[in-house]
């Protein structure tokens, strides 16, 4: 178990953003700035099309910003030393990505956001209604620890059947990581048939949010020109939106 300390200290950098009188609610930020975000499960190819994506929103000339789950200082030590002991349990592995990007959203998300740059997140709070919930966790309790989130103005679900996906990981990846694998959760004693049984809550999760969140499908098993060619479309219609408030303004 993680010590009742380090508990305590992750809880507290969580609720200090419900606690805020000033938070704003999912769904109710007002910032000129546009937030992309990609989700699926391992494997789906969501991250090379992020990074396609980046690159020619900086060669068209956009201020671009990047965030990418689970990469925030302050929690970087505490979890790398909770999964070398594998100290987790699924509670406090949900806080301590909660934390993760709590601090994100403060420092790396709503600034450029106020200032009307694009932000690209690789990952975002659907991860962890996913993953969080495949292990356990209560869904209306995950949304709620995320209710300061700011909403995306696309949430990009890159669906992969699960054969493909995991086909995918195991060209990739000689050995799955304990936690990767879900074998925290005492499915399987087997680390690749762990990894079949939580991917597959975790699509499942996913396939239940694209209504609840109005997240935005491709389909994963088409050609990467196929869905960069999507993505950019959807992409543009809402950069077209912001040059054209700007020359209302302008006015």
């Amino acid at each position: 178990m993680i010590s009742r300390a380090v508990g305590l200290r992750i809880h507290a950098a969580v609720t200090r953003f419900w606690q805020n009188p000033s938070m704003i609610s999912y769904g109710y930020h007002r910032y000129p700035g546009r937030l992309f975000v990609v989700e699926g499960t391992d494997g789906s190819g969501k991250s090379t099309q992020l990074a396609l994506l980046y690159q020619w929103l900086k060669a068209e000339g956009y201020s671009v910003f990047f965030s990418e789950w689970n990469s925030s200082p302050l929690v970087k030590d505490t979890n790398r030393r909770a999964k070398r002991r594998r100290l987790f349990t699924p509670t406090t592995f949900s806080l301590l990505h909660a934390t993760d990007f709590a601090d994100r959203t403060e420092r790396d998300i709503v600034p450029p956001l106020k200032a009307g740059a694009i932000v690209l997140a690789d990952r975002y709070i659907y991860t962890a209604f996913a993953r969080d919930v495949a292990r356990g966790c209560d869904r209306a309790w995950v949304r709620e620890v995320y209710k300061f989130a700011v909403k995306p103005t696309v949430g990009f679900f890159f669906r992969a059947p699960l054969d493909v996906a995991i086909n995918r990981i195991a060209l990739a990846r000689p050995r799955l990581k304990h936690y990767e694998a879900g074998m925290d959760m005492g499915w399987s004693d087997d680390e690749e048939d762990s990894f079949k049984i939580f991917q597959g809550k975790i699509l499942y999760e996913y396939d239940h949010m694209v209504n609840e969140f109005g997240l935005t499908v491709i389909d994963a098993t088409k050609s990467i020109r196929t869905q960069q060619r999507q993505m950019r479309e959807i992409v543009s219609r809402y950069l077209k939106e912001k040059l054209k408030e700007k020359v209302v303004l302008a006015k």
